[in-house]
């Protein structure tokens, strides 16, 4: 088969979608990897380190669509990616179709077979190709939410952890999965004072044998959001239902109950995000106020550290990358539970529940 590694065109998108062990690893199984020029040097990898492994180095995404089988790649295509893609070829990326619905009519139209990293979920049910970038997106909300609540970043001037004898900042984390224990644990290392919520008490009750004192997990309901926000100086959504659009837990006029200056990192976003005032935001413009509240919505945040995200997500994709190129498409997905949950469109059919539930689209069975 004839993989396609096309050069990352997200704005402030530094990852790549396959390391060259990946390509070395493929090549050996008697495949051809094709790798744009550049793709890897936001991640701090050569174009040599390619060609080495026995990659061949094009020189535009065009190529690398027009000869391609499979093409894997680190987020949704953008606007002049969907114009390239093939009926019957197949992407293999974050895609997050629930949050947008041009994305999702724009590949329907393709022809093309879509597999979202996001949905696939192994034999225990985790969703092992989101857990990486939920574990980088975690820590660095916390990271990120310390610098926004700077008085020069329009935020409240509180220092996290604060210092003896000034109380420290108190952070709310709405979502108890990946993203949200990984936050919890950053911001109670820091010596914040932690609310982490959730609706699932087994996980609450994992989650509160194994973290810190300064960390209490609650239930999450209606009341006990609005308790929590006003007291937050920092809120984490971390909400995921996936393969659908993110739930408000936050609405426009839950923000009133806010101080001044509080700061929400909406790491939902991807998926449409928690709050109603949520919009998607970037790197290079990542923040904006709405009701004296700093939002932070940026839809790539684990592509700012691109070297660790890269390592982190091609460690965990590569297997099946190898699946799908040493099988075929069709094969693996006959083959494999685990691509086959990951399938959300097949040759320009919409085949996930929660993708056609979101837009009111018609959803067909997966036939192979």
């Amino acid at each position: 088969m004839i993989i396609g590694v096309p050069r990352e065109t997200k704005r402030d998108e530094y990852r790549v979608a396959l390391l060259p062990v990946g390509a070395e690893e493929l090549v050996r199984a008697g495949h051809t990897v094709l790798v744009e020029r550049g793709a890897g040097a936001g991640s701090g990898l050569a174009d040599d380190d390619y060609a080495a492994c026995g990659a061949d180095l094009v020189d535009s995404a065009e190529e690398v669509f027009a000869r391609g089988e499979l093409i894997v790649k680190v987020k949704e295509p953008q606007e002049p990616e969907l114009r390239l893609v093939r009926p019957r070829q197949t992407m293999f990326t974050y895609f997050h179709f629930a949050a947008s619905r041009s994305l999702t009519e724009g590949f329907l139209g393709s022809g093309g077979t879509a597999i979202a990293y996001e949905t696939l979920r192994d034999g225990r049910g985790r969703l092992p190709l989101l857990i990486p970038m939920s574990e980088v997106a975690g820590r660095m909300s916390i990271q990120e939410g310390a610098k926004y609540l700077e008085k020069p970043q329009m935020g409240r001037g509180i220092l996290l952890g604060g210092v003896p004898g000034v109380a420290p900042a108190h952070v709310t984390v709405l979502g108890a999965g990946t993203v949200g224990a990984n936050a919890a644990k950053v911001a109670a290392g820091f010596g914040a004072s932690v609310g982490l919520l959730d609706t699932s008490l087994e996980r609450l009750r994992y989650l509160d044998d194994v973290t810190p004192p300064n960390v209490d997990c609650l239930f999450s309901d209606r009341h006990t959001i609005r308790e929590q926000i006003r007291r937050a100086d920092l809120v984490v959504g971390s909400v995921l239902i996936p393969g659908a659009r993110a739930p408000h837990l936050i609405e426009r006029e839950d923000l009133k109950l806010m101080k001044p200056g509080a700061v929400i990192i909406d790491v939902a976003i991807d998926q449409g995000g928690c709050v109603a005032t949520s919009r998607p935001t970037t790197h290079a413009d990542p923040t904006f106020l709405v009701d004296d509240v700093v939002h932070y919505c940026v839809t790539n945040m684990p592509g700012a550290v691109g070297r660790t995200s890269t390592y982190a997500l091609c460690n965990a994709t590569l297997p099946y990358v190898m699946q799908l190129a040493s099988r075929g498409v069709p094969a693996a997905l006959r083959h494999d539970e685990s691509l086959r949950s990951a399938c959300n469109v097949y040759a320009g059919r919409l085949v996930q529940p929660a993708v056609a539930a979101a837009f009111g689209l018609t959803c067909e069975p997966l036939d192979v």
